[in-house]
């Protein structure tokens, strides 16, 4: 942890000012092991491993728990980072583009292993503060530790150890996991000061009610009892059917002028064109991210636009992405 972070935090419980309280480890400017404390409630949150903690999933919600546990363990295990990663990341943010976050004091909402940690961080942000439920802060906060303008945080999206000092937040493929979206998209808008923005990125209803009704109850019912060390290598299957459609079918097609012509008869094109650029690593942590979830809704597009008005956001843009998810960006205040 940067002592330069206490600058954004606030207390989950009362809003009062953190403070250092003590410092056990300190390493290449980091902060390894201390405690953070509360000026006016005076609680106590360690920092672990250059951490700091203002959540333990032994103590919230069992459904949240549960995701964080699934998700942590899946983030640690596909650790990788592809340099596609930076386009894919502008496609779910759209219309920003890296410019736009230079000089600004940015958030994200639920890091994973933090690659778009880097990439926001890379673009020019004064400072990115990160924060995740799950245990992938850990690989997130190796990614990004040697960047002096990252900062990871272990919090709860409801409960944010936050001041409202954010230029701009950004959450892409995290909100629509969590047991209730809006609120966990008010609770997010809540950090970003008047005249920021916000940008949010998930799955449509449009358009995928063959996931619906097909492969949600496989994956609410079965996939996701299943331990995630037999369900990585179950999902190999699945996986190698995605992969080959893409190398063979999808990916040839789509990259040839002629072949863009019968392309865009295929069932799911856009998504699987977007996809089919990446390596057999991607395409299993993709399926194996859609198996192993516990809960995962589809927002249909009304739902996802009456968000933006219930924080009260101007100059909205929503697009359909890919056909097969909705991204807004909007400005608060």
């Amino acid at each position: 942890m940067k002592e330069r972070l206490l600058e954004y935090l606030a207390c989950p419980f009362c809003e009062g000012v953190i403070e250092q309280r003590s410092v056990t480890k300190h390493e290449a400017g980091e902060i390894i092991e201390g405690q953070l404390e509360c000026a006016v409630c005076n609680q106590h949150f360690p920092v672990l491993r250059g951490i700091p903690r203002f959540a333990e999933t032994s103590e919230i919600e069992s459904d949240k728990a549960l995701t964080a546990e699934k998700f942590g363990w899946s983030w640690q295990h596909f650790d990788h980072h592809d340099p596609l990663y930076a386009e894919q990341f502008l496609g779910w943010l759209a219309p920003v583009k890296p410019e736009f976050f230079g000089g600004k004091i940015v958030l994200e909402g639920g890091c994973g292993k933090g690659r778009h940690t880097r990439l926001a961080a890379s673009w020019g942000a004064r400072d990115i503060v990160s924060f995740d439920l799950s245990g992938a802060v850990e690989t997130a906060f190796a990614a990004t530790r040697s960047l002096e303008n990252a900062h990871i945080i272990q919090a709860d999206i409801y409960h944010l150890p936050l001041r409202r000092v954010f230029d701009y937040a950004f959450s892409v493929g995290v909100l629509h996991h969590l047991p209730d979206p809006r609120a966990g998209f008010v609770a997010l808008a809540a950090k970003v000061r008047s005249g920021g923005h916000i940008s949010a990125w998930v799955y449509g209803a449009e358009n995928n009610e063959w996931i619906t009704r097909w492969i949600d109850p496989l994956r609410k019912h079965i996939t996701s009892r299943i331990d995630p060390r037999a369900l990585l290598h179950l999902s190999k299957l699945p996986a190698a059917v995605l992969y080959t459609a893409n190398k063979t079918i999808y990916g040839p097609l789509n990259r040839s002028l002629q072949g863009r012509r019968y392309a865009k008869h295929l069932f799911y094109n856009d998504y699987m064109k977007a996809i089919s650029v990446f390596d057999w690593r991607e395409h299993h942590a993709i399926v194996f991210d859609h198996l192993v979830a516990p809960t995962a809704f589809y927002i249909p597009r009304e739902e996802f636009t009456s968000w933006w008005r219930d924080i009260g956001a101007s100059d909205v843009t929503i697009g359909w992405h890919n056909q097969n998810s909705w991204r807004g960006f909007g400005k608060i205040g």
